[in-house]
């Protein structure tokens, strides 16, 4: 019996092990986005608001009922030479008879999200453009953004490779209409 060669280790290899192998402070996040470790502080209180209007609305009024988590990381699929993307949006939701939450790993698939929630903070581009494409990539069909340099709320959709084919984009103050499986329109008055 002869012993199996070992394959030498890529540089995608080497960065996606010491990405996992990182230990950040409380509070703060370490994500692996398009092959640069990316670590934001722990977000402030506006963000947090923002967020808790969006989960209320939607326990309240979605048409499905949803589970929502602040804490789970998204595994994205690896492009070319670059390790597997490692995103922590600010909140998923998925429909909750699939219990996509559940068990121990902090990492989970994508295949099963309905949407994906971030709060601009302090590397707004990243949510702008960088997570986007992620997301885009893992095929979640759905991305609210809300932007509050530019006090708007985006909702992007039908994800097509790296990018998302339609976006729609209201000033804070405006409805956005949020299509199956939620189906009702999230209100911004209270973002202002």
């Amino acid at each position: 019996m002869t012993a199996m060669a070992h394959q030498p280790l890529t540089q995608a290899d080497v960065l996606l092990e010491g990405f996992l192998a990182l230990e950040t402070p409380e509070g703060f996040r370490a994500e692996l986005i398009e092959g640069e470790i990316v670590v934001t502080p722990p977000p402030d209180g506006d963000h947090e608001d923002y967020i808790g209007l969006i989960v209320e609305q939607v326990h309240q009024h979605s048409r499905t009922r949803m589970q929502f988590s602040g804490n789970k990381g998204l595994k994205l699929e690896s492009r070319g030479d670059c390790p597997q993307d490692r995103v922590i949006p600010d909140g998923t939701f998925a429909p909750r008879e699939l219990r996509l939450y559940r068990g121990a790993d902090s990492w989970m698939p994508c295949k099963g999200v309905a949407m994906v929630l971030e709060v601009t903070s302090t590397r707004p581009k990243a949510d702008r453009e960088a997570k986007r494409r992620c997301y885009a990539r893992g095929g979640i069909a759905l991305y609210l953004l809300v932007d509050r340099e530019a006090s708007s709320i985006t909702l992007f959709s039908n994800p097509e490779k790296d990018d998302y084919r339609e976006q729609c984009t209201r000033p804070f103050g405006k409805p956005l209409a949020l299509p199956e499986p939620f189906s009702f329109d999230l209100e911004t008055a209270d973002f202002l």
